[in-house]
């Protein structure tokens, strides 16, 4: 198992976990790296728009893309990657021609393992096909919502849906995604066979405050601990209530239960609520 747990020599270690993962190479591909400048959770005017932004360690964006969208059928994995920029591993793979890109990486792809897409791929683990090509129970990830787009969802360490039907008219099949949600997509998207590679990342114990400030998060305060007018909950004599009926956002809106989704477009497609079933 890849998670190892520190021996406590200092105070910050005691409870740290690390994931030890065979990854095989540990410079990532120039050509395909491009700068990535920090923003400390400001936008284009200089406004914050994600609180508790700031600082931690320099990055280079990995310029991601999907198999199908090679210069050929078939590519072979060179190397298995870390990725500061999201939460699962990548794989650095070589096409026919000679050209690398990067792809996300299954759980347990190997390197010099042979990936294929189209309508003709085998549904084994990393090859990518059309929805409408893969079978019933099947676990997928990395699924376009369109046919000429790249994946959109499932994209996450540890992440899989399960196509669970084919509807008659073969336009669409059913999906259902980690959250529960069974959603309609169209069958001419393309998915990747498998579940998303680091499945341990959310058993990782961060163990101490620094390991959070090099990931580039700043201290978060409870708003009750805030002055009146910085926060709703704010004011009063130490650690006191809220003093309202209902907790409240920074800027006086309704903190938990408000449905807030607008998306009636998306809607549609949807076949089964990811809130059905819950009390």
């Amino acid at each position: 198992m890849p998670i190892h747990y520190r021996r406590p020599l200092t105070p910050g270690q005691r409870g740290l976990s690390v994931n030890r993962q065979a990854l095989t190479k540990k410079r990532p591909e120039k050509s395909l790296t491009v700068p990535l400048k920090k923003h400390a959770g400001r936008d284009r005017f200089g406004k914050i728009s994600i609180r508790h932004r700031g600082g931690g360690n320099k990055r280079k964006f990995r310029i991601i893309s999907s198999l199908e969208r090679g210069p050929s059928l078939t590519a072979t994995v060179t190397a298995l990657e870390y990725d500061p920029n999201r939460s699962a591993n990548i794989a650095l793979i070589t096409y026919e021609d000679g050209s690398k890109a990067y792809i996300l990486a299954s759980h347990q792809m190997q390197p010099g393992q042979t990936l294929t897409h189209g309508q003709g791929a085998a549904p084994e683990p990393g090859n990518r096909l059309p929805l409408g090509k893969i079978p019933r129970g099947f676990t997928i990830y990395d699924i376009a919502l369109d046919p000429n787009r790249t994946g959109q969802i499932v994209r996450s360490a540890g992440g899989s849906a399960t196509v669970v039907a084919h509807e008659d008219d073969g336009r669409f099949a059913q999906v259902k995604l980690p959250s529960g949600e069974v959603r309609r997509i169209l069958t001419t998207a393309y998915a990747s066979i498998g579940i998303v590679s680091n499945p341990e990342h959310s058993s990782v114990t961060l163990g101490k405050a620094g390991r959070v400030r090099h990931m580039g998060r700043r201290p978060q305060v409870l708003g009750k601990s805030m002055n009146p007018n910085d926060h709703p909950h704010g004011g009063g004599e130490g650690h006191s209530p809220i003093g309202l009926k209902h907790p409240k956002t920074p800027w006086g809106k309704p903190a938990l239960g408000k449905k807030t989704r607008r998306n009636r477009r998306s809607t549609v497609f949807i076949v089964r609520s990811r809130h059905e079933g819950r009390r």
